[in-house]
């Protein structure tokens, strides 16, 4: 996605307006507008009104996006997997094998915090309806922790939303 936006009076076949595509996309538009903002996606065209249009791989770019987010990847992150699938050549494998290490440590360590959650969330399931201690928050911050342990998603940044 290099280059300023082409200009037409006339919409190109199978775009879509920053509406359309944050419909699409299942985000709002001043989502869309923010990742702009940022350089990570831009229009493909404007008219001469200055309307973006949007092609159905923007949809796709920002649904990735969100995705990743999800999974625990910042912003950062994504928008640098974006430009190393747009631009390949980019990749320096040293560099980017010290990357993909942290990364996998974060998401070991996320994994065995889920684990555990999970854990505590099926003991609370199986177990009678009265506990001496919330399971969940035994899980999340372990007796021993109170020492100012991070707990889940540790070194992420993320929140815990039960």
């Amino acid at each position: 996605m290099a280059g300023a936006p082409v200009q037409r009076a006339v919409a190109p076949a199978a775009s879509l307006t920053i509406g359309g595509l944050a419909r699409a996309a299942g985000v709002a538009v001043s989502t869309v507008r923010f990742y702009e903002r940022q350089g990570i996606v831009e229009p493909d065209e404007r008219s001469p009104a200055g309307y973006r249009w949007y092609t159905p791989e923007t949809v796709r770019r920002v649904r990735f996006i969100r995705r990743a987010q999800s999974l625990g990847f910042t912003l950062r992150e994504a928008h640098d997997v974006l430009r190393l699938a747009d631009e390949p050549e980019l990749i320096v494998l040293g560099d980017v094998a010290a990357q993909v290490a942290g990364k996998i440590a974060e998401i070991d360590e996320r994994i065995a915090d889920l684990v555990r959650v999970r854990e505590a969330l099926t003991t609370l399931v199986d177990s009678a309806p009265v506990h001496p201690h919330c399971p969940i928050v035994e899980a999340v911050v372990p007796a021993g922790d109170a020492d100012g342990g991070e707990g889940v998603g540790a070194g992420a940044g993320s929140r815990l939303v039960v």
